[in-house]
């Protein structure tokens, strides 16, 4: 694979460290600005929703922009937000430097997943996608544990602070691997013609059901380790690493698979999905097979994103930036879907193993809906599907 390709990861790896390491850093950020739990709470959910907004309009804002200047663009935006983090004197002004950084996360993906299929040939662009996305699932393997020791050793800002430093390395990286690719062509009413094709939407549905069932039993794995498993609450993060080696393993896979032949390995992985959802549901009672169950998940449920973004993208040949953006959006709405009824499900007194439950029918409506949208296509089993993208620079093996 290109080494551009690792200079994405790096930008990657970045990004999911921004958005993952406050949740172990929010006790010390919270006595610091003297907040409650809840105010700091918004320094997670304030980043998802710019997260959601920008993955849209500052995909469009770039659309004129050769794509190698828009990601030197959003890591800029990247590091100024988390430098504003690093050096915010009031709770305010963190929540402003969160909500800055949040906004390069969904184009920089959506974007850099672009240009990541435009370095390889058409066979592989699925497992192109998967190395770039390979830096946000390492960032939950070994960022975010390394991020919360460093900042629970040397205060929370050290974290933000080295965390901007890799921003820096992330922009000289692509600076000097990545080359330079076309801006989109045609205008922004003919981009915004993608919403036409009741494909893309159906894509985009796909998402944010098949990866919102994941991330809605993920959302309170914690309880569900504790409260049904019986493990400490100490062990909870050693137990997370395990999902984040399945995050990774997954990534990779799914990314092979896709590239083999993405309609079938789609409907496979959604099908395994619900299964693995509704058997931890049923062991979670048992250590063994919990444990077991968190690794499944994490690397099932990851394992269909290569496979999710590269669909949207074959539907979108005209607009695929602005697809794939989109898409990035649509995962996010997913992650907030999940957790949302996951949360209702735990609040009607469920139980701790609702969010599982909950999981595994949103994953199920998820796979009804891709099997409908590929019937609707008449079939999508073809190893290189005819309205895949065509490269806008030539591929590099």
């Amino acid at each position: 694979m290109p080494a551009a390709l690792y200079a994405l990861a790096l930008g990657g790896f970045g990004i999911g460290l921004t958005e993952f390491v406050i949740m172990g850093l929010l006790p010390e950020v919270a006595t610091d600005f003297a907040v409650t739990d809840t105010a700091a709470g918004y320094l997670i959910s304030g980043y998802a929703l710019s997260v959601a907004v920008g993955g849209i309009i500052l995909t469009v804002a770039l659309r004129g922009l050769e794509r190698r200047k828009a990601l030197l663009g959003l890591l800029v935006l990247f590091i100024v937000g988390n430098l504003m983090s690093a050096l915010a004197p009031t709770y305010e002004l963190m929540l402003a430097g969160r909500i800055v950084a949040a906004l390069c996360h969904g184009a920089f993906f959506g974007i850099g997943a672009v240009v990541a299929a435009d370095l390889v040939a058409p066979d592989r662009r699925a497992g192109a996608i998967s190395i770039m996305f390979a830096g946000l699932t390492i960032a939950n393997v070994a960022g975010v544990p390394l991020g919360t020791f460093i900042g629970q050793s040397f205060g929370w800002r050290a974290t933000f602070w080295v965390i901007t430093v890799i921003g820096v390395v992330a922009f000289v990286a692509i600076t000097a691997l990545v080359p330079s690719t076309p801006a989109s062509a045609g205008s922004v009413l003919q981009e915004f013609a993608l919403f036409r094709s009741g494909q893309v939407w159906l894509s985009m549905v796909v998402t944010v059901l098949g990866y919102g069932g994941m991330f809605g039993a993920f959302t309170y794995i914690a309880y569900t380790l504790t409260e049904v498993s019986g493990f400490s609450s100490s062990m909870v993060p050693w137990l997370l690493i395990i999902f984040g080696v399945g995050l990774f393993i997954g990534n990779l896979a799914g990314g092979r698979a896709a590239d083999r032949n993405l309609g079938a390995t789609l409907i496979l992985l959604l099908i395994v999905l619900t299964v693995t959802l509704v058997g931890f549901a049923l062991t979670a009672t048992n250590q063994v097979a919990t444990v077991v169950g968190l690794g499944l998940m994490g690397g099932i449920g990851f394992a269909t994103v290569p496979g999710l973004q590269m669909r949207i993208m074959n539907h979108a040949s005209d607009a695929p930036t602005l697809a794939s953006g989109a898409n990035i959006a649509a995962f996010n709405v997913g992650n907030a879907l999940g957790a949302w009824l996951s949360g209702l499900a735990l609040a009607v007194g469920l139980g701790y193993t609702s969010p599982l439950w909950v999981g595994a029918i949103v994953t199920l409506l998820g796979l009804v809906v891709l099997l409908v949208a590929t019937r609707v296509r008449g079939g999508e089993f073809a190893r290189h599907p005819s309205d895949a993208i065509t490269p806008s620079v030539p591929a590099h093996v």
